[in-house]
């Protein structure tokens, strides 16, 4: 390792320098929170999937419909991709999510589709544990930071081969509910929401943290579907994530995801986002 460099004369003034949000927010369209929650109240159970410890299932949701993930039997992370239901190169973008609402999900943020389309495809609209807030480690829940725990890194880092990593766990599912090979469907596989992970990076090398989830039976975290979505679930061989990932050692548990249609005229005048303008619509490649 090379020795520090020395610091120059004005250090102090060049790290004193304010910081700027590089995404200002203030020109994105709110989620209509009241809306969706009142549509909520009123809404019917359409269907439960359990996904359970150390694997994926899916699940579709239509444009309009809620779905809740939720604890079942222990502290459990998840980790969720979405598509568009019809166009499985439309999926969520973790980084341009992170950039617009920051490294954890909050009740009204959305999770952004990836370019060219760049459109809300859920938005959070219930989280019981909202409370949790910022932790004295600088941990916070359900985050878009972190990949997914992978075979690759695993063997990179081990030299051990391991297939029930999220990232397998989710090329599994999605090759089940599609068709698609196995191989075929890891392709589609992206960087994921966690949910119910615990996370943030350290304060001394910035390096990447987990905790355990304070996650337990009961708790869950509601979406709004903004468009007809393909939802992936993996329950993470990491269980609560208190201490590795990507091995049979954690306790794991169950997770379930429910569906809920909202009744007749509950959305009155709401409709699915549309795709914004595209670049070669304007004549540039």
């Amino acid at each position: 390792m090379s020795r520090a460099s020395t610091p120059p004369a004005d250090a102090d003034a060049r790290r004193a320098v304010a910081p700027v949000i590089c995404y200002p927010t203030g020109g994105l369209p709110a989620p209509d929170l009241a809306l969706y929650r009142a549509a909520r109240a009123g809404a019917t159970r359409l269907a439960e999937v359990i996904v359970p410890a150390r694997e994926g299932r899916a699940f579709r949701v239509s444009a309009g419909q809620i779905f809740r993930i939720a604890i079942v039997d222990g502290p459990q992370v998840g980790d969720l991709n979405l598509f568009a239901a019809a166009d499985l190169s439309e999926h969520f973008y973790s980084g341009k999510t992170r950039a617009l609402h920051g490294t954890h999900l909050r009740v009204g943020d959305r999770m952004w589709s990836c370019l060219p389309h760049l459109r809300p495809m859920a938005t959070v609209i219930e989280d019981t544990l909202d409370w949790y807030g910022t932790d004295p480690h600088g941990g916070r829940v359900h985050d878009v930071i972190g990949t997914r725990c992978d075979p690759y890194t695993h063997r990179l880092l081990t030299g051990r081969t391991y297939h029930h990593c999220c990232h397998s766990n989710l090329a599994r599912a999605l090759a089940a509910e599609t068709g698609l090979s196995e191989k075929a469907a890891e392709a589609h596989v992206h960087d994921v929401l966690n949910v119910f992970m615990c996370t943030g990076f350290t304060a001394d090398e910035g390096r990447y943290f987990m905790k355990a989830t304070p996650a337990r039976p009961g708790d869950f975290i509601e979406f709004f579907a903004e468009i007809d979505l393909l939802g992936v679930l993996s329950a993470c061989p990491g269980g609560d994530c208190g201490a590795e990932h990507s091995s049979d050692a954690a306790r794991c548990h169950p997770l379930r995801v429910e569906t809920f249609r909202p009744a007749a005229g509950a959305l009155h005048d709401w409709q699915p986002p549309a795709h914004p303008d595209r670049m070669h619509d304007h004549g540039t490649a």
